[in-house]
């Protein structure tokens, strides 16, 4: 695939059983978002995969969702991510999906951030609904999947098994696909770069995310695919690290940037790491990610429910996961707002 078209996303592919077109980016009703919908490009930066909100019977708490969206994007994050493992995927109904995709995007809209993209989780265990997955996310607002492996039964897929399975749902989903390496979430199965990159040249796959925190495994997938950075366009495969801890370490070998759960607490604070690295301010840089890094451990030792807790008690929202995810008790309220204090303090100074 040609460096241009990779960094500027075809419209819907026309295998699509949703294919239409728009000349631009504009605000949507909620009836009409796959009628006018355009895939909005990615470029390198933080990429937010936001919390799924709960009001206190467990129903979507729709109005939240959409408010955090927007302090997101006033924060300057690159794109958002939901249905991600930060997002509830799998406490949430296929329907429930959708709705807080549409809600996402139309909050998006609505606050004049018409040209933010929505990465969507789409991974399933079939081939089959992992494409319906794709579909969906497309008729609600997303632009791209981000789509993991098949894990349950794990001892019959093999290298070519998992290919197949990528290149299938990037053959049929209407819209861009990027792979998901999240080994700690389907039982361990990891993907090498020889995979990784090999999948990159279907025209459909336009990324990856790597949780796995390999940067050797990513500087490999950047330099083979010839990735995009914060300075240069590259291909416009997008190659990301999955945690904010690392987000030097993936700039400096040539990643796009990162898809960091963090970034729902402190999103100015992650973009601000690749402002700096963009500018060459190495020394601010190295402190800043140290920060980050403390304040993403907060986040990765705590879950979901911490992250939620640092949320209610710093910014007077959050609530509760859904069960069986756990309830902090008051204990672990105090620990989770110290664990987050740092990060918290320099976010609201910027």
């Amino acid at each position: 695939m040609s460096p241009s078209s990779r960094a500027t996303p075809p419209m819907v592919a026309s295998h699509s059983p949703f294919s239409q077109s728009s000349e631009s980016l504009k605000s949507t009703s909620a009836s009409s978002l796959e009628d006018m919908h355009v895939i909005r490009p990615l470029r390198p930066g933080v990429y937010v995969p936001t919390l799924a909100f709960f009001k206190d019977n467990e129903d979507l708490d729709l109005i939240t969702v959409g408010k955090h969206a927007v302090r997101l994007a006033k924060a300057g994050v690159a794109g958002i991510a939901t249905q991600g493992s930060n997002g509830e995927a799998v406490h949430l109904s296929h329907q429930e999906r959708k709705q807080v995709t549409r809600t996402t995007r139309m909050a998006l809209d609505d606050a004049g951030f018409h040209s933010l993209p929505i990465i969507v989780g789409c991974g399933s265990q079939s081939t089959r609904e992992t494409i319906e997955l794709c579909q969906e996310a497309f008729a609600s607002g997303g632009d791209y999947a981000l789509v993991l492996p098949p894990s349950y039964y794990k001892p019959m897929h093999k290298s070519d098994t998992i290919i197949e399975f990528f290149q299938d749902v990037a053959d049929m989903s209407p819209v861009p696909i990027l792979i998901y390496n999240y080994p700690a979430a389907v039982s361990g199965i990891d993907l090498c770069s020889d995979t990784i990159s090999e999948l990159a040249k279907h025209p459909n796959i336009i990324g990856c995310k790597l949780t796995c925190g390999n940067t050797g495994k990513l500087a490999r997938i950047a330099a083979a695919t010839n990735a995009a950075t914060p300075t240069d366009p590259g291909s416009g495969f997008m190659c990301m690290g999955g945690s904010a801890d690392f987000t030097l370490q993936t700039l400096i070998v040539g990643g796009s940037g990162v898809i960091c759960g963090i970034g729902n607490v402190a999103p100015k604070a992650c973009a601000k790491v690749i402002d700096f690295y963009a500018t060459g301010k190495m020394a601010e840089v190295k402190k800043l990610q140290a920060i980050v890094a403390r304040g993403d451990w907060a986040a990765i030792s705590s879950g979901i429910v911490g992250t939620k807790s640092a949320l209610e008690t710093y910014f007077g929202y959050g609530g509760v996961a859904r069960r069986p995810l756990p309830r902090a008790t008051k204990a672990e309220v105090m620990k989770y707002a110290n664990g987050f204090k740092e990060i918290v303090e320099f976010e609201k100074s910027l």
